[in-house]
């Protein structure tokens, strides 16, 4: 009976330790396990109960919790830059609402503001450039005394040529000249020119950074001296005030620009209204000037009694010049003496054109015979005043 007793208390026991077996909490993954699980996890592909185990045991494991920081930072550097399709106009937009908000402590001057504006547009477009498109052809255009001319170069060539004539700002900022000519400045095309031979090799993407860090300097130096404004830089041939001077750069930027973005085929838009407003109406100021170039150089239409020289100050024949779109607005143009003033009374022709036709024109990319524009009155006057717009390139 003993023995029987016995037996039937094994049998119970083993009963139990089934029973228990059953109910017992599962075991913890192993190390091996969470650990091969750390790439998944910094990339948020693991499922929530793996999450969960994962990051336990990370509370745990000092190498593993220091293998997951290394991952999760490298995940971050594989994050691509914004891309070239964002609404170009966002930039702008949020710095105004920023602005608006808190304005700089040393603001960027009015007449600063469209070379700030349009190198950040350039650059934001090279961002992107893989190594082909830097190399892609590129042919500047340009109207001279014997009508179009080009030259062609590569994108980085381009950006090569702003950055030689920037100089001249920098230059006369007190910055790095890249070429460090002294004091004769040569004109613009020399210096690309010998830019682009003392180079030795093309252009690469690697003349961006100098580009974009000469421009930070010209911006952030005119905002430190604010009082610059009218002094002179020097363009070889004839000199601009310093604000006439970066309009007349952030106009080329956004010239340029264009032709860039033909050459890799993305849209381009023109700039702000405002700063369109400002380039043209540079151009305006630099016409009659550009007219008596024109005329010394026996490059204007015979004019026959109708010419004739007016004191400074006095009016005289004029063109009335009509600038359609937002960036537009009219001026009186007078044709026979840069002291001149523009005259209604004495307005011989009316001239009509679109904003952005008026800057293609003026940048030589479009020839005074192809400009699409309104005309009225003195073929001779008009045909003057196109084609020095056009020389003003």
């Amino acid at each position: 009976m003993r023995e029987n007793l016995r037996e039937s208390l094994r049998q119970d026991l083993d009963r139990l330790g089934e029973l228990a077996g059953t109910v017992s909490p599962a075991p913890e993954p192993a190390h091996p396990v969470l650990k091969s699980l750390l790439g998944a996890w910094a990339l948020a592909a693991c499922s929530a109960e793996e999450t969960a185990a994962v990051e336990a045991h990370l509370g745990a494991c000092g190498t593993c919790a220091d293998e997951a920081r290394r991952l999760r930072e490298a995940v971050g550097l594989l994050q691509r830059p914004d891309s070239l399709d964002l609404d170009p106009g966002l930039r702008t937009r949020v710095l105004e609402r920023c602005l608006e908000r808190r304005p700089p402590r040393i603001p960027v001057p009015e007449w600063a503001l469209a070379y700030d504006a349009e190198t950040a547009r350039l650059d934001a477009l090279l961002q992107d450039f893989g190594d082909s498109e830097w190399h892609a052809p590129v042919r500047l255009r340009w109207f001279g005394d014997e009508g179009a001319r080009n030259r062609r170069t590569t994108v980085a060539g381009v950006i090569a040529h702003l950055l030689a004539v920037d100089g001249l700002v920098a230059a006369a900022l007190g910055l790095d000249d890249p070429l460090e000519e002294g004091d004769a400045p040569a004109p613009p095309q020399e210096r690309t020119e010998r830019y682009w031979r003392d180079a030795h090799f093309p252009p690469t993407r690697s003349v961006r950074g100098p580009w974009r860090e000469q421009t930070h300097a010209v911006v952030r130096t005119v905002s430190f001296t604010q009082g610059t404004g009218l002094l002179g830089v020097s363009y070889g041939g004839f000199e601009l005030p310093l604000r006439d001077a970066l309009v007349d750069r952030a106009f080329e930027c956004w010239v340029h620009a264009e032709d860039i973005a033909d050459a890799v085929d993305y849209p381009y838009e023109p700039p702000a209204p405002r700063h369109l407003r400002g380039m043209i109406e540079l151009a305006v100021r630099m016409l009659p000037g550009a007219l008596a170039q024109r005329r010394r150089a026996g490059l204007a239409a015979p004019g026959g009694e109708s010419r004739h020289l007016v004191a400074a100050g006095r009016p005289g024949r004029s063109v009335r010049l009509e600038i359609e779109g937002r960036g537009g607005g009219e001026w009186l143009v007078p044709l026979d003496s840069p002291a001149a003033v523009g005259s209604a009374e004495h307005q011989v022709a009316h001239v009509a054109l679109d904003d952005v036709e008026f800057c293609r024109l003026a940048a030589g990319h479009v020839s005074p015979r192809e400009a699409a524009a309104g005309q009225a009155g003195d073929q001779g006057a008009i045909g003057d005043v196109l084609s020095a717009v056009a020389s003003l390139s």
